[in-house]
């Protein structure tokens, strides 16, 4: 893995962090020669899209979804 001197990755850090990105390679920041950081690619990140219909036929509909859930004469609200 490359290192890299903490002062040079400051005045750099931006190309750096492009370097990384393009090469996939990580680099190790280091601060008197002992590591500090390491920077590291980014790890794939799905489409967003990919989330929409991803559930479909995980659930079954069983029974009735239009009408209420218990009899509207147990309701106190409707009573007279």
């Amino acid at each position: 893995m490359q290192e890299i001197a903490i002062s040079e990755f400051k005045a750099k850090c931006l190309a750096v962090l492009e370097r990384v990105r393009s090469t996939k390679k990580p680099i190790r920041v280091t601060r008197f020669g002992k590591p500090v950081a390491e920077v590291v690619p980014p790890t794939v990140v799905e489409k967003r899209s990919s989330w929409i219909g991803s559930m479909k036929n995980s659930m079954r509909i069983k029974g009735d979804i239009v009408s209420p859930a218990t009899d509207e004469d147990e309701w106190e609200v409707l009573r007279d």
